[in-house]
């Protein structure tokens, strides 16, 4: 605070990156009681005093870190759980230190950074296990309520009915790490690893249009015989009775031709006949006669 001319003018703290170095352990290690939580998640748990540093360099909140493994030339990022680690030890997530290629008791370099918060992100799953779950986009969005931040090329994880699934972070904009904390961010889904695409799923278009020509007739047999014309001439051509041929679908196809709201019941199921004429020259059946023998009359002869 400075004084000119009577007045009372305070010049704002710059905010210091908070830098250090800690030895580190999986969560399973953490002292006190045994917490299955801690490795479902994106977040550390760090010392007491590294709270007290980060308040005095006035830190932005949230509070997210970048972990440096010098030795393997990994990073990540991640926030912080809680402050109740022991001092110069610092507790990790399983599959983190997985990631940075980390063993109990290696030296992690911990560094405060300021994240873009996250607009679209694109995972992949690394096992076809994870397409059983029935809605993936939920699990996940839950799963990530105890992530702060997301970084390209990790391989995080996440818990669903007591099973554990790992999915690679493909891609995060608008940077490579982002802040996943109050934000709208799109999520897209890549093709588990070893993941084959079942034979024929690929052609459905092509396979309906073929089912649409795929359909069958049948002869309706309406009437046995022919008629006879009262004064005995023969019939015209085109008085002659033409076979009735009807559309069947096959079992198993349905009627692309339906209309909403209509029910159609059909009383006249047969068996297929294979007797259907090429043309109407087979229909041109030679007129038989209707009564033979001989015939009487009701009076008697004179």
């Amino acid at each position: 605070m400075f004084q000119f001319s009577g007045f009372n003018v305070i010049f704002p703290e710059t905010s210091r990156t908070f830098k250090a170095s800690y030895k580190c352990f999986p969560m399973s290690m953490l002292p006190g009681n045994e917490r299955q939580d801690l490795d479902n998640g994106g977040k550390i748990i760090m010392a007491p005093s590294a709270l007290d540093a980060l308040t005095r360099f006035n830190v932005e909140y949230p509070m997210l870190f970048k972990l440096i493994n010098v030795e393997k030339d990994r990073q990540s990022h991640a926030g912080v759980l809680e402050f109740v680690a022991d001092e110069g030890n610092c507790y990790l997530p399983f599959w983190m230190m997985d990631n940075l290629l980390l063993e109990e008791g290696d030296v992690i370099n911990i560094e405060s950074v300021s994240l873009p918060v996250a607009k679209f992100s694109k995972f992949q799953p690394t096992s076809v296990a994870f397409l059983d779950i029935t809605n993936p986009k939920a699990v996940l969005e839950n799963a990530l309520r105890n992530f702060a931040c997301l970084t390209s090329g990790d391989v995080i994880a996440i818990k669903y009915n007591k099973k554990i699934y790992e999915l690679y972070v493909l891609e995060t904009k608008p940077g490579n790490a982002v802040s996943i904390i109050e934000c709208d961010m799109n999520v897209e889904f890549e093709a588990p690893v070893g993941y084959k695409e079942a034979p024929g799923h690929s052609e459905d278009n092509v396979l309906d249009e073929e089912q649409k020509g795929n359909v069958m007739e049948e002869v309706v047999e309406t009437f046995e015989g022919s008629g006879v014309r009262l004064d005995g001439k023969k019939k015209k051509e085109s008085q002659l009775d033409s076979p009735v041929i009807r559309k069947v679908l096959p079992r198993g196809v349905p009627d692309y031709d339906y209309k909403f709201g209509v029910l159609k019941f059909d009383r006249s199921a047969k068996p297929i006949s294979d007797r259907v004429p090429e043309d109407n020259s087979e229909a041109a059946a030679p007129v038989e006669d209707s009564f033979q023998g001989q015939g009487f009359s009701m009076t008697k002869p004179h």
